[in-house]
């Protein structure tokens, strides 16, 4: 005499997917939570300056380089020439046209004060855009 299961004709055997939902959402978070905190200067808009080795690169020794100078006393120089901010503004202009891969430099004296700087790097970065870098002295410890 045979017997049969009435379980094993009735339906297939379930798959519970909510267990595994739950674990793969942690693990999405996890990997979201660690991405931002990696890339936080991301998050915030702000790009940090970087300093590279010793020498520098290939690339960077190819591009063409205005220098602007910014004196103790405010003065704006460019090739040791005093400059008006209009005359800064045509030759930026002139130099960034001429040189598509060109970049913009600005020194500035130590003894400015961080407002000085910032006021003439924006009036820069609105001529120049992401073409226009702060130059900074790197100390060898």
């Amino acid at each position: 005499m045979r017997f049969r299961d009435k379980r094993s004709n009735s339906q297939l055997p379930e798959v519970n997917l909510v267990p595994m939902m739950d674990v793969l959402m942690t693990v999405l978070t996890f990997f979201i939570i660690v991405s931002m905190t990696l890339t936080g200067q991301q998050i915030l808009n702000l790009n940090l300056p970087q300093t590279s080795g010793a020498g520098s690169d290939g690339e960077a020794a190819k591009r063409k380089t205005l220098v602007v100078g910014l004196k103790a006393d405010r003065q704006t120089v460019i090739n040791n020439q005093p400059v008006n901010p209009d005359q800064l503004a045509q030759q930026m202009r002139k130099f960034l046209a001429e040189n598509p891969n060109g970049v913009v430099l600005l020194k500035a004296d130590r003894e400015l004060t961080y407002e000085s700087v910032a006021q003439l790097l924006k009036t820069m970065r609105d001529i120049g855009g992401d073409r226009v870098s702060l130059a900074i002295e790197r100390k060898d410890s």
